[in-house]
This record gives structure tokens, C-alpha cells and sequence, in this order.
């Protein structure tokens, strides 16, 4: 075996995440050809292209579990991986461009030299190479000359925990795997390869079915442009020497949307209809980057909501597209970096609930997460609450928002395929300024009906807070009201001893909590403590002791529940 150029540890470290930022590199220029397509008039084109991407996004997610295995941290949400278009691959051949083109000639012409095959005496090249194949070759060679001087052992010593597998991972071909060792990690390379090139130099298949047609084999990257480009398929006893000789293929590329190339947000003023979409479309996009170096890096449930965060990306890619951009040609999506002090929300490791648009809540700084129970009389009456045990958690994990995810409460990505709706409308104005005041003796309470999810701690036995407060002369009475006030979760009840004194809350943890009423109806999230919550938007609601977020996906107050999960029996069981 020639010498290893990749001879230490931290130099395969080093080449692993080069090899993440290679496979990302990949994903802009897809995205931009596939979103051009009008898929009704090129089904066959979407197809591929989208196919390619998903298999991509697979390999990323190799890329990652490889650099964990040998004890090294994915890292994605940085400027360096999405420098200026036309660019480079990382380290790669400088005469290659990528570009952010619409599908056409000049896309499939770029496609074929990114995945073009390397030639059977291609040697092994860790920088500088001319083909993936050859730069994949050389992490081989370096992981076979390092486990034979130092020990399997002492090469792969990340922590198993991070790795991410096909069940945190759906929608699409090829296999996802941990990496432990030199066996799975050499079934990682080939798994890689084998997708771009074909299973082994000379063939033009992959070694798996066809996603879209299970009764064909598939062929690799490099041969489905090809595909494309000569407008046949490949069928079986075709080689890369004969070309594709089966049935044609069909590209109308009329039906494409002329995106204008290489777009910029430097291209339009800051107030312009498109740039704002633009930036809306950049936000979106570097939030994706940031849950997967947060699914890579400890929180691999992350990854489904990575994956389901991109429906939104299409949504507004192809909003993008049918904005008129000059003579001929449309808008479309810049994929520049977004600082994340101009993010907010994805800013350090502070304990924080975040809502993702028309997605989950994203809960960071290992907040803990419990399920509790209401305690009922046995005329219904609410008593009390009843503690659980606590939910195992990643330190940053997503609850469902949704209502129909098939793993509550944490999120599963169901939100994207079902298309939900998370706009939210909750009132921004301080408690205070909504509140309604009641005085008694001794007490004076507060209710911000808007805040209400029908509990009913309220209203007791025999008569409401309201009603007994003419009798709080009566000690009894003034601490009857007090404690059903401490268990009201969303606080839309709250109490002081004077009309404009201090509320006086109830001492409660840092903590999430599962509710669950009676008859198992499925209730709210409880929030507890001042965790702080943010919008999709970034603003902060009011950080309060007590607060209820909405899990069932039906609330007309989102993203507070407003009591609408009793109406419609919500229920943990996938719907």
C-alpha cells in the first residue's frame, strides 16, 4: 500500500469534516435545479435530481457519523460553508465551479463533473483531488494505516450516542448506519461512492432499487445525469461504454423557471419584494445548518426536524422562482450566511424554548421533561396535579406542535407531510396590560382570559374564584382561592395581596411538563420556572412563572393553547 498522506488522527479528523463540508457543498446547486422544475412537466427530471439530493443529504449524514466515530464534532454552522456562488469544492478541484443555476444543460453539465467517476488508476488524493472518489479513497487508505499502527480502539473512540441511524432519518434510498468501527466505517466510504459512481468502477449501478420505481435498479449519480442528458435510460448489460439504451426519457425545458444565475441579495434594495424573500429563504436555510450540527452533536432526533424544516425551504424557494427578476429571468434563492447574533434565537446554550415555523418547539439546555397528570374528584372536579416520571431527552430535543407526530411528544417531522399551519397570533401585550382585576379582602386577583385553557381549577366544587371572592374575609375562604390559583398552569389566573402589589407565584421548577387531563385527554406542554420562549419570528413572548404552549396543532391562539384540545379529543395515540 503506497505511504498514507493522512497519517494522524488529527489529520483524518480534519479530512472528515472536509468531507461534510464536501458533501454539503453538493446540496445549494441541487436545491436550485431541482426547485426550477415545474414537476408536472418534468416528473422524470424532478425525479432524479430530487433522488440525488436526498441521497446527498444521506451521505452528509455519513460524512458526520464518521467524524464522530473517530472522535471528532461535525461542524455546518459556520460562513466558510456557504461562501459566494460560483465556488469551489472544499479542497477539491479548483476548475470546477459550482454554481446556483436553473435545470438545464449548464446544470447537467456541472453535475456530471461533480460526480463523475474516478478512472481505475486513479490514485488516492486527500487534497486537491480531481474526482470525490479519489478524495474518499484517500480517507480509506489514512483509516486502514491507522488502525493497523494504533488499534481500532484508539482510532475510533467517539461516543456511540452521537451517531445518527435510518430512525432518525426517512424519504430516501441507501442505507444509514452507525459507524463503531473499520468495518461499518469502510460500509460508510462505499456507501458514498457506490451512490455517485456505481458499485464498482466500470458499472453503472449503485447496488440499490429505485426509490421511484422498485422493479428497476438504480443507477448511480453520475449515470442519472447522464440519463438525463441523452434522454434514455440505462437498462440491465448497459455499461459506461455502451451508454443507456432503454426506454426514453422525456426533459421539457420549457417547463423550468429561468432562475437568474448566481443570485445575490446584493442584487435589489433592502426594502425590495424579493430580497425579503430572500432573507427570509437565507433564515430558513442556516437554521437548517444549525439543527443538523445539533442532531450531529449530540441531539440525533434533530435530524427528522433538519429534514422536515426543508418542505418550508421548497415553499419559499418556489415563491422565489415565480417572482419576474429582469428581462427573462426570475428570482431565486441566494444561500448566504446568516450570523446567528442575527438569528437570536440560535444563540448560546442558555436554557430556551424555540418555535420553528409551521414546526416544532426546539427545547435547548436540557430542560427537563416530565409528564403530569390532573387528579379529579369523582364528580370531575379538578383537585390537583399528579407527578410522572421524567422523559428521557437529548440536551436539545423537538416537541411536537403538530398533534400528529407518531412519537409524542417529541416532534418526528410529521409536520412537514401533512402541510400544518403554525402561523401564530397570540397577543404580544404584556399580562399586565390584559389583565382584569378582582379585589377581595386581603386578595386581589388577576385573570387574562385570552390566556385560558379551561382546566377549570377555577371553578371548584361549588362556585368560582369569581363568586367567592365577597367572602374572602374568611381566611378559609382567601386560601381556598389561592391554592386553585397556584394550580392553574397557563396563569391566566394570578393573585396579590393588594390591587397593584406583587404577584405572589407559586415556587416552580425549570421545567416542560406533558399534561394529561382527566379521561386521558391529551392537555397542553406546561412551562415552568421562566423558561423563555420564542417566536418563529424571534421575538420573545413575556417570560412568565407559568405558561401553556399548544400540542394538539388546533389552537386559534398559537403558540399558547387556548383549551381547543377538549373540543376536538386530542388524544397521545397517532391520529
Amino acid at each position: 500500500m503506497p505511504e498514507a498522506r493522512i497519517d494522524t488522527l488529527d489529520s483524518l479528523r480534519e479530512h472528515l469534516q472536509w468531507a461534510v463540508e464536501l458533501e454539503h457543498a453538493t446540496l445549494p446547486p441541487y436545491l436550485c435545479a431541482l426547485y426550477s422544475l415545474d414537476p408536472g412537466r418534468n416528473p422524470e427530471a424532478a425525479q432524479v435530481v430530487g433522488s440525488v439530493f436526498a441521497e446527498e443529504m444521506l451521505h452528509l449524514a455519513l460524512a458526520a457519523n464518521l467524524l464522530n466515530a473517530v472522535g471528532g464534532r461535525p461542524r455546518l454552522d459556520m460562513p466558510g460553508m456557504l461562501p459566494p456562488h460560483p465556488r469551489t469544492l472544499p479542497h477539491g478541484d479548483r476548475s470546477l465551479d459550482l454554481s446556483l443555476v436553473p435545470f438545464g444543460p449548464e446544470a447537467l453539465e456541472m453535475f456530471l463533473r461533480l460526480e463523475q467517476p474516478a478512472p481505475p488508476s486513479a490514485p488516492p488524493e486527500s487534497d486537491g483531488y480531481e474526482t470525490i472518489g479519489q478524495f474518499y479513497a484517500a480517507i480509506e487508505q489514512g483509516l486502514r494505516h491507522l488502525c493497523d499502527r494504533l488499534g481500532e480502539q484508539a482510532v475510533f473512540s467517539g461516543d456511540p450516542a452521537r451517531q445518527v441511524s435510518a430512525a432518525h432519518f426517512r424519504h430516501t434510498a441507501g442505507r444509514l448506519f452507525a459507524v463503531e468501527d473499520l468495518e461499518s466505517a469502510l460500509g460508510a466510504l462505499a456507501e458514498i461512492v457506490e451512490q455517485g459512481e456505481g458499485t464498482a468502477r466500470g458499472s453503472v449501478w449503485d447496488g440499490d432499487q429505485d426509490v421511484f420505481h422498485p422493479e428497476r435498479d438504480e443507477v448511480a449519480h453520475y449515470y442519472r445525469f447522464q440519463e438525463l442528458k441523452l434522454g434514455r435510460r440505462y437498462q440491465r448489460g448497459d455499461t459506461p461504454e455502451s451508454g443507456p439504451t432503454g426506454e426514453k426519457i422525456s426533459v421539457d425545458l420549457a417547463g423550468v423557471h429561468p432562475m437568474r444565475r448566481n443570485p445575490r441579495l446584493a442584487d435589489h434594495a433592502q426594502d425590495s419584494a424579493i430580497r425579503i424573500a430572500q432573507e427570509e429563504f437565507n433564515h430558513t436555510y442556516c437554521a437548517i445548518l444549525h439543527l443538523l450540527e445539533q442532531a450531529f452533536n449530540g441531539s440525533p432526533k434533530l435530524l427528522a426536524v433538519a429534514t422536515g424544516t426543508m418542505y418550508a425551504l421548497k415553499a419559499q424557494a418556489r415563491a422565489l422562482m415565480r417572482m419576474p427578476d429582469g428581462e427573462g429571468t426570475t428570482a431565486g434563492p441566494t444561500f448566504e450566511y446568516v450570523a446567528p447574533e442575527r438569528r437570536r434565537w440560535s444563540v448560546g446554550d442558555r436554557q430556551r424554548i424555540v418555535v420553528l415555523p409551521d414546526g416544532p418547539y426546539v427545547v435547548y439546555g436540557g430542560v427537563p421533561l416530565r409528564r403530569k397528570r390532573k387528579i379529579v374528584s369523582a364528580e370531575n372536579d379538578a383537585l390537583t396535579w399528579k407527578t410522572g416520571e421524567p422523559l428521557d431527552t437529548e440536551e436539545t430535543y423537538a416537541l411536537c406542535r403538530c398533534g400528529h407526530s407518531g412519537s409524542k411528544p417529541f416532534c418526528d417531522g410529521t409536520h412537514a407531510l401533512i402541510g400544518f399551519d403554525g402561523t401564530e397570533s397570540t397577543e404580544m401585550r404584556p399580562y399586565k396590560e390584559l389583565q382584569h382585576v378582582h379585589d377581595g379582602v386581603g386578595i386581589s386577583a388577576q385573570r387574562v382570559g385570552e390566556l385560558c385553557i379551561h382546566a377549570a381549577f377555577c371553578l371548584g366544587r361549588t362556585r368560582p374564584i369569581a363568586a367567592m371572592l365577597a367572602d374572602t374575609g374568611d381566611s378559609d375562604v382567601r386560601s381556598t382561592i389561592m391554592g386553585r390559583i397556584d394550580h392553574c398552569p397557563s396563569g391566566s389566573y394570578s393573585y396579590a395581596r393588594e390591587r397593584g402589589g406583587e404577584p405572589i407565584e407559586p415556587d416552580l421548577p425549570q421545567a416542560i411538563s406533558v399534561l394529561e387531563e382527566e379521561d386521558g385527554l391529551a392537555s397542553a406542554l406546561w412551562v415552568t420556572g421562566g423558561v423563555p420562549v420564542l417566536r418563529a419570528d424571534g421575538r420573545p413572548l413575556e417570560t412568565r412563572n407559568r405558561m401553556t404552549l399548544c400540542r394538539c396543532g388546533h389552537s386559534g391562539n398559537k403558540p399558547l393553547c387556548d383549551g381547543t384540545h377538549r373540543e376536538i379529543g386530542f388524544r397521545e395515540e397517532t391520529p
